[in-house]
Protein backbone atom coordinates (compact mmCIF):
# COMPACT_ATOMS: atom_id res chain seq x y z
CA UNK A 1 0.00 0.00 0.00
CA UNK A 2 1.67 3.02 -0.93
CA UNK A 3 0.10 6.29 0.83
CA UNK A 4 -0.43 9.78 -1.58
CA UNK A 5 2.38 11.21 0.44
CA UNK A 6 4.80 8.94 -0.90
CA UNK A 7 3.33 9.09 -4.26
CA UNK A 8 3.51 12.69 -4.33
CA UNK A 9 6.75 13.13 -3.07
CA UNK A 10 8.07 11.39 -5.97
CA UNK A 11 5.97 13.03 -8.44
CA UNK A 12 7.86 16.35 -6.96
CA UNK A 13 11.05 15.12 -7.14
CA UNK A 14 10.56 13.86 -10.85
CA UNK A 15 9.41 17.75 -11.40
CA UNK A 16 11.80 18.93 -9.31
CA UNK A 17 14.56 16.77 -11.37
CA UNK A 18 13.21 18.50 -14.43
CA UNK A 19 13.52 21.92 -13.70
CA UNK A 20 16.52 22.12 -11.25
CA UNK A 21 20.53 21.53 -12.00
CA UNK A 22 21.66 18.38 -11.45
CA UNK A 23 22.43 17.93 -7.75
CA UNK A 24 20.34 20.16 -6.20
CA UNK A 25 18.81 19.54 -3.00
CA UNK A 26 14.79 18.42 -2.79
CA UNK A 27 14.53 18.93 0.68
CA UNK A 28 11.22 20.22 1.33
CA UNK A 29 10.45 23.11 3.31
CA UNK A 30 7.60 24.53 5.11
CA UNK A 31 4.48 26.04 3.63
CA UNK A 32 1.85 28.32 4.83
CA UNK A 33 -1.35 26.37 4.30
CA UNK A 34 -2.67 23.38 5.85
CA UNK A 35 -2.17 19.73 4.80
CA UNK A 36 -0.20 18.38 2.04
CA UNK A 37 1.38 20.49 -0.59
CA UNK A 38 4.99 19.12 -1.67
CA UNK A 39 5.97 22.44 -2.88
CA UNK A 40 10.06 22.05 -2.68
CA UNK A 41 12.34 24.69 -2.51
CA UNK A 42 14.29 23.05 -5.55
CA UNK A 43 11.04 23.24 -7.47
CA UNK A 44 10.76 26.44 -5.98
CA UNK A 45 13.75 28.15 -7.23
CA UNK A 46 13.36 26.29 -11.19
CA UNK A 47 9.90 28.15 -11.16
CA UNK A 48 11.17 31.61 -10.12
CA UNK A 49 14.04 30.81 -12.90
CA UNK A 50 11.74 30.53 -15.16
CA UNK A 51 9.47 32.76 -14.57
CA UNK A 52 12.41 35.92 -13.85
CA UNK A 53 13.58 35.32 -17.25
CA UNK A 54 10.65 36.30 -19.25
CA UNK A 55 8.81 39.05 -16.93
CA UNK A 56 11.16 41.63 -18.75
CA UNK A 57 10.92 40.00 -22.08
CA UNK A 58 8.79 42.18 -24.36
CA UNK A 59 9.10 40.34 -27.25
CA UNK A 60 7.72 38.14 -29.20
CA UNK A 61 4.38 39.17 -27.34
CA UNK A 62 0.54 39.07 -28.37
CA UNK A 63 -0.99 41.87 -27.09
CA UNK A 64 -5.02 42.06 -25.88
CA UNK A 65 -5.50 45.59 -27.62
CA UNK A 66 -8.18 46.93 -30.12
CA UNK A 67 -6.53 49.71 -32.42
CA UNK A 68 -8.74 52.77 -32.33
CA UNK A 69 -6.49 54.82 -35.03
CA UNK A 70 -3.47 54.81 -36.24
CA UNK A 71 -1.87 56.93 -33.01
CA UNK A 72 -3.23 53.35 -31.55
CA UNK A 73 -0.30 51.37 -32.66
CA UNK A 74 2.15 50.87 -29.52
CA UNK A 75 4.56 48.70 -27.86
CA UNK A 76 3.62 46.04 -25.41
CA UNK A 77 5.51 47.98 -22.69
CA UNK A 78 4.12 51.62 -23.50
CA UNK A 79 0.45 50.51 -23.03
CA UNK A 80 1.46 47.49 -19.63
CA UNK A 81 4.62 48.96 -18.12
CA UNK A 82 3.85 46.71 -14.79
CA UNK A 83 2.93 43.23 -17.16
CA UNK A 84 4.58 44.05 -20.13
CA UNK A 85 6.69 40.62 -20.40
CA UNK A 86 5.70 36.68 -20.45
CA UNK A 87 4.20 36.99 -24.27
CA UNK A 88 1.18 38.69 -22.85
CA UNK A 89 -1.04 40.73 -20.25
CA UNK A 90 -2.38 37.53 -18.03
CA UNK A 91 1.00 35.74 -17.80
CA UNK A 92 2.50 38.43 -17.15
CA UNK A 93 0.01 38.89 -14.37
CA UNK A 94 0.13 35.13 -12.86
CA UNK A 95 3.89 35.24 -13.37
CA UNK A 96 4.13 37.94 -10.33
CA UNK A 97 1.69 36.14 -8.32
CA UNK A 98 3.73 33.08 -8.65
CA UNK A 99 6.68 35.17 -7.52
CA UNK A 100 5.12 36.56 -4.69
CA UNK A 101 4.25 33.13 -3.22
CA UNK A 102 7.16 31.78 -3.67
CA UNK A 103 8.58 34.20 -1.81
CA UNK A 104 5.80 34.40 0.88
CA UNK A 105 6.51 30.46 1.08
CA UNK A 106 10.09 30.26 0.69
CA UNK A 107 11.56 33.35 2.16
CA UNK A 108 15.24 32.15 1.95
CA UNK A 109 15.01 31.35 -1.92
CA UNK A 110 18.13 31.83 -3.84
CA UNK A 111 16.33 34.02 -6.34
CA UNK A 112 14.81 36.10 -3.62
CA UNK A 113 16.78 39.13 -4.02
CA UNK A 114 15.89 39.65 -8.04
CA UNK A 115 12.78 38.79 -7.43
CA UNK A 116 12.01 41.41 -4.56
CA UNK A 117 13.97 43.58 -7.74
CA UNK A 118 11.85 42.82 -9.75
CA UNK A 119 8.71 43.57 -8.22
CA UNK A 120 9.77 46.69 -7.08
CA UNK A 121 10.42 47.84 -10.77
CA UNK A 122 6.87 46.66 -11.80
CA UNK A 123 5.02 46.74 -9.05
CA UNK A 124 4.97 51.02 -8.99
CA UNK A 125 2.24 53.02 -8.41
CA UNK A 126 3.31 55.08 -11.74
CA UNK A 127 2.97 51.53 -13.51
CA UNK A 128 -0.31 50.44 -12.48
CA UNK A 129 -1.93 54.61 -12.93
CA UNK A 130 -0.60 53.24 -16.48
CA UNK A 131 -2.43 50.20 -16.65
CA UNK A 132 -5.69 51.83 -15.44
CA UNK A 133 -5.74 54.52 -17.99
CA UNK A 134 -5.15 51.91 -20.31
CA UNK A 135 -8.42 49.90 -18.79
CA UNK A 136 -10.46 53.63 -19.32
CA UNK A 137 -9.52 54.22 -23.02
CA UNK A 138 -12.35 53.13 -25.69
CA UNK A 139 -13.02 49.55 -26.85
CA UNK A 140 -11.30 48.30 -23.48
CA UNK A 141 -14.38 47.02 -21.64
CA UNK A 142 -13.84 43.24 -22.46
CA UNK A 143 -9.98 43.71 -22.17
CA UNK A 144 -8.72 40.14 -20.54
CA UNK A 145 -12.50 39.43 -19.23
CA UNK A 146 -12.59 37.40 -17.18
CA UNK A 147 -9.38 35.08 -17.20
CA UNK A 148 -6.98 37.95 -16.86
CA UNK A 149 -9.22 40.37 -14.19
CA UNK A 150 -9.24 36.66 -12.38
CA UNK A 151 -5.53 36.03 -11.96
CA UNK A 152 -5.40 40.32 -11.16
CA UNK A 153 -7.46 39.28 -8.13
CA UNK A 154 -5.49 36.47 -6.97
CA UNK A 155 -2.25 39.04 -7.24
CA UNK A 156 -3.80 41.01 -5.43
CA UNK A 157 -5.22 38.44 -2.95
CA UNK A 158 -1.83 36.93 -2.69
CA UNK A 159 -0.24 40.25 -1.26
CA UNK A 160 -2.94 41.71 1.17
CA UNK A 161 -2.87 38.12 2.87
CA UNK A 162 1.35 38.63 3.47
CA UNK A 163 2.85 40.92 6.37
CA UNK A 164 6.00 42.33 4.69
CA UNK A 165 6.82 45.69 4.44
CA UNK A 166 7.38 45.01 0.54
CA UNK A 167 4.13 43.20 0.06
CA UNK A 168 2.21 45.96 1.59
CA UNK A 169 3.83 48.64 -0.64
CA UNK A 170 2.83 46.83 -4.03
CA UNK A 171 -0.73 45.93 -2.67
CA UNK A 172 -1.43 49.60 -2.08
CA UNK A 173 -0.48 50.38 -5.57
CA UNK A 174 -2.46 47.73 -6.75
CA UNK A 175 -5.50 48.15 -4.70
CA UNK A 176 -6.94 50.93 -7.04
CA UNK A 177 -6.91 48.16 -9.99
CA UNK A 178 -8.30 45.67 -7.97
CA UNK A 179 -10.96 47.82 -7.69
CA UNK A 180 -11.29 49.10 -11.00
CA UNK A 181 -11.49 45.10 -12.11
CA UNK A 182 -13.83 44.20 -8.73
CA UNK A 183 -16.33 46.87 -10.41
CA UNK A 184 -16.16 45.41 -13.75
CA UNK A 185 -17.16 41.81 -12.30
CA UNK A 186 -20.05 43.56 -10.54
CA UNK A 187 -21.06 45.65 -13.69
CA UNK A 188 -20.49 42.62 -16.37
CA UNK A 189 -22.08 39.86 -14.50
CA UNK A 190 -26.01 41.21 -14.12
CA UNK A 191 -25.34 41.34 -17.91
CA UNK A 192 -24.23 37.63 -18.88
CA UNK A 193 -26.78 35.35 -19.03
CA UNK A 194 -25.15 32.06 -19.52
CA UNK A 195 -21.63 30.82 -18.67
CA UNK A 196 -18.91 30.42 -21.20
CA UNK A 197 -17.89 26.78 -21.00
CA UNK A 198 -14.97 26.66 -22.70
CA UNK A 199 -11.45 25.10 -22.02
CA UNK A 200 -9.25 28.30 -22.14
CA UNK A 201 -9.26 31.76 -21.24
CA UNK A 202 -13.56 33.12 -21.26
CA UNK A 203 -14.17 29.99 -18.70
CA UNK A 204 -16.66 31.63 -16.16
CA UNK A 205 -16.12 29.47 -14.06
CA UNK A 206 -12.79 29.98 -13.58
CA UNK A 207 -13.35 33.58 -13.43
CA UNK A 208 -15.67 33.49 -10.96
CA UNK A 209 -13.73 30.90 -8.91
CA UNK A 210 -10.91 33.50 -8.22
CA UNK A 211 -12.51 36.22 -7.58
CA UNK A 212 -14.69 34.55 -5.15
CA UNK A 213 -11.60 33.61 -3.56
CA UNK A 214 -10.90 37.36 -3.25
CA UNK A 215 -14.24 38.61 -2.22
CA UNK A 216 -13.76 36.42 0.77
CA UNK A 217 -10.44 37.33 1.90
CA UNK A 218 -10.77 40.76 1.31
CA UNK A 219 -14.33 40.78 2.73
CA UNK A 220 -16.35 42.00 0.22
CA UNK A 221 -19.56 41.01 0.90
CA UNK A 222 -21.56 42.41 -2.12
CA UNK A 223 -19.37 41.10 -4.83
CA UNK A 224 -19.11 37.43 -3.11
CA UNK A 225 -23.32 37.75 -2.80
CA UNK A 226 -22.90 38.61 -6.39
CA UNK A 227 -20.58 35.65 -7.25
CA UNK A 228 -22.36 33.17 -5.68
CA UNK A 229 -25.82 34.04 -7.16
CA UNK A 230 -24.53 33.94 -10.42
CA UNK A 231 -22.35 30.52 -9.75
CA UNK A 232 -26.17 28.68 -8.69
CA UNK A 233 -27.61 30.70 -11.76
CA UNK A 234 -25.48 29.30 -14.32
CA UNK A 235 -24.40 26.06 -12.57
CA UNK A 236 -26.85 24.96 -10.44
CA UNK A 237 -28.85 22.33 -12.33
CA UNK A 238 -26.36 21.16 -14.46
CA UNK A 239 -26.53 16.76 -14.37
CA UNK A 240 -25.13 14.91 -16.72
CA UNK A 241 -22.56 16.75 -17.77
CA UNK A 242 -20.64 15.51 -21.14
CA UNK A 243 -17.18 15.35 -19.85
CA UNK A 244 -16.13 12.36 -21.95
CA UNK A 245 -15.80 14.92 -24.87
CA UNK A 246 -13.28 16.48 -22.92
CA UNK A 247 -10.22 17.24 -23.81
CA UNK A 248 -10.74 19.75 -26.59
CA UNK A 249 -7.49 20.32 -28.62
CA UNK A 250 -6.09 23.53 -26.96
CA UNK A 251 -7.47 23.26 -23.71
CA UNK A 252 -5.63 24.14 -20.63
CA UNK A 253 -9.00 23.90 -18.36
CA UNK A 254 -11.17 21.19 -18.22
CA UNK A 255 -14.67 22.78 -18.39
CA UNK A 256 -16.21 20.27 -16.34
CA UNK A 257 -13.58 20.16 -13.12
CA UNK A 258 -12.96 24.06 -12.96
CA UNK A 259 -17.22 24.37 -12.54
CA UNK A 260 -17.30 21.59 -10.20
CA UNK A 261 -14.56 23.45 -8.04
CA UNK A 262 -16.01 26.28 -8.26
CA UNK A 263 -19.44 24.78 -7.05
CA UNK A 264 -17.41 23.03 -3.74
CA UNK A 265 -16.96 27.00 -2.91
CA UNK A 266 -20.39 27.76 -3.43
CA UNK A 267 -22.09 24.94 -2.01
CA UNK A 268 -22.34 23.37 1.23
CA UNK A 269 -20.79 20.13 1.52
CA UNK A 270 -23.58 17.98 1.88
CA UNK A 271 -25.24 20.07 -0.95
CA UNK A 272 -22.08 19.73 -3.24
CA UNK A 273 -22.06 15.92 -2.53
CA UNK A 274 -25.25 15.85 -4.00
CA UNK A 275 -24.97 18.33 -7.07
CA UNK A 276 -21.37 16.31 -7.86
CA UNK A 277 -23.77 13.08 -8.13
CA UNK A 278 -26.04 14.55 -10.60
CA UNK A 279 -23.28 16.44 -12.26
CA UNK A 280 -20.28 13.86 -13.00
CA UNK A 281 -22.65 10.74 -11.84
CA UNK A 282 -19.75 7.87 -13.13
CA UNK A 283 -16.62 9.58 -11.88
CA UNK A 284 -16.51 7.45 -8.70
CA UNK A 285 -16.46 4.38 -11.01
CA UNK A 286 -13.21 6.16 -13.33
CA UNK A 287 -15.98 7.47 -15.88
CA UNK A 288 -15.41 9.12 -18.08
CA UNK A 289 -11.98 7.31 -18.79
CA UNK A 290 -11.32 11.01 -21.38
CA UNK A 291 -11.71 12.87 -17.44
CA UNK A 292 -9.48 10.73 -15.41
CA UNK A 293 -6.70 10.15 -17.64
CA UNK A 294 -3.78 12.52 -18.50
CA UNK A 295 -3.94 14.49 -21.67
CA UNK A 296 -1.18 13.28 -24.40
CA UNK A 297 0.75 16.62 -25.38
CA UNK A 298 2.30 15.83 -29.31
CA UNK A 299 4.06 18.99 -29.62
CA UNK A 300 5.53 21.45 -27.17
CA UNK A 301 6.38 23.69 -29.69
CA UNK A 302 3.00 24.59 -30.73
CA UNK A 303 1.37 27.35 -28.66
CA UNK A 304 -1.46 25.66 -28.74
CA UNK A 305 -0.97 21.93 -28.31
CA UNK A 306 1.16 22.81 -25.51
CA UNK A 307 -2.19 24.17 -23.48
CA UNK A 308 -2.36 20.46 -22.52
CA UNK A 309 0.41 20.28 -20.55
CA UNK A 310 -1.27 23.08 -18.35
CA UNK A 311 -4.61 21.02 -18.74
CA UNK A 312 -3.15 18.14 -16.68
CA UNK A 313 -1.76 20.82 -14.06
CA UNK A 314 -5.12 22.36 -13.47
CA UNK A 315 -7.10 19.38 -14.04
CA UNK A 316 -4.50 17.89 -10.64
CA UNK A 317 -5.41 20.98 -9.08
CA UNK A 318 -9.40 20.96 -9.57
CA UNK A 319 -9.07 17.17 -8.65
CA UNK A 320 -7.47 17.71 -5.38
CA UNK A 321 -9.69 20.22 -4.04
CA UNK A 322 -12.78 18.56 -5.18
CA UNK A 323 -11.48 15.67 -3.24
CA UNK A 324 -10.89 16.98 0.09
CA UNK A 325 -14.66 18.48 -0.07
CA UNK A 326 -15.61 15.03 -0.35
CA UNK A 327 -16.21 12.54 2.59
CA UNK A 328 -14.12 9.72 3.42
CA UNK A 329 -15.21 6.78 1.72
CA UNK A 330 -16.40 8.13 -0.83
CA UNK A 331 -15.96 6.41 -4.20
CA UNK A 332 -15.12 10.00 -6.17
CA UNK A 333 -12.51 10.90 -3.54
CA UNK A 334 -10.61 7.61 -3.87
CA UNK A 335 -10.71 7.82 -8.03
CA UNK A 336 -10.26 11.84 -8.13
CA UNK A 337 -7.18 11.64 -5.76
CA UNK A 338 -5.76 8.76 -8.00
CA UNK A 339 -6.30 11.01 -10.75
CA UNK A 340 -4.89 14.17 -9.22
CA UNK A 341 -1.21 11.77 -9.02
CA UNK A 342 -1.13 10.86 -12.37
CA UNK A 343 -2.14 14.63 -13.96
CA UNK A 344 0.55 16.05 -11.75
CA UNK A 345 3.03 13.52 -12.59
CA UNK A 346 2.02 13.95 -16.29
CA UNK A 347 2.54 18.02 -16.11
CA UNK A 348 5.36 18.78 -13.71
CA UNK A 349 7.95 16.83 -15.98
CA UNK A 350 7.28 19.60 -18.73
CA UNK A 351 7.38 23.13 -17.30
CA UNK A 352 10.45 23.58 -18.50
CA UNK A 353 10.59 22.14 -21.64
CA UNK A 354 12.94 24.44 -23.83
CA UNK A 355 10.64 26.21 -25.43
CA UNK A 356 9.25 29.65 -24.41
CA UNK A 357 5.18 29.03 -25.35
CA UNK A 358 5.16 26.84 -22.55
CA UNK A 359 7.44 28.23 -20.42
CA UNK A 360 6.34 31.89 -20.01
CA UNK A 361 3.41 30.07 -18.32
CA UNK A 362 3.25 26.77 -17.13
CA UNK A 363 5.21 27.35 -14.00
CA UNK A 364 2.41 29.25 -12.48
CA UNK A 365 -0.05 26.77 -13.41
CA UNK A 366 2.68 24.17 -11.53
CA UNK A 367 3.04 26.52 -8.48
CA UNK A 368 -0.89 26.99 -8.15
CA UNK A 369 -1.16 23.12 -8.10
CA UNK A 370 1.73 22.16 -5.79
CA UNK A 371 0.37 24.64 -2.97
CA UNK A 372 -3.10 22.95 -3.23
CA UNK A 373 -3.47 20.70 -0.08
CA UNK A 374 -4.40 17.29 -0.66
CA UNK A 375 -7.01 15.33 1.17
CA UNK A 376 -5.83 14.73 4.64
CA UNK A 377 -6.47 11.00 3.93
CA UNK A 378 -7.53 8.26 1.44
CA UNK A 379 -8.53 4.48 1.10
CA UNK A 380 -5.84 3.05 -1.73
Amino acid sequence: MIVLRAALTAVSMVAGAAICPAGAGMEVAPAPPPGETMLTIAQASGFARLTLKCLTREFPNKPDHVINDTGDVRSPRSMHPAFYGCFDWHSSVHGHWMLVRLLRFFPELPEAGDIRRALNANLTRDNIRTEMAYLDEPNRQSFERTYGWAWFLKLAEELRSWDDPDARLWSEALRPLADVLASRYADFLPRQTYPIRTGVHPNTAFGLAFALDYARATKASRLESLLVERSRKYFLDDRDYPSGWEPGGEDFFSPALMEADLMRRVLQPREFHRWLSRFLPGIGEGNPRALITPALVTDRTDPKLVHLDGLNLSRAWCMRSIASALPQGDPARRALVQAAEAHAAAGLAYVASGDYVGEHWLASFAVYLLSTPMPEKHER
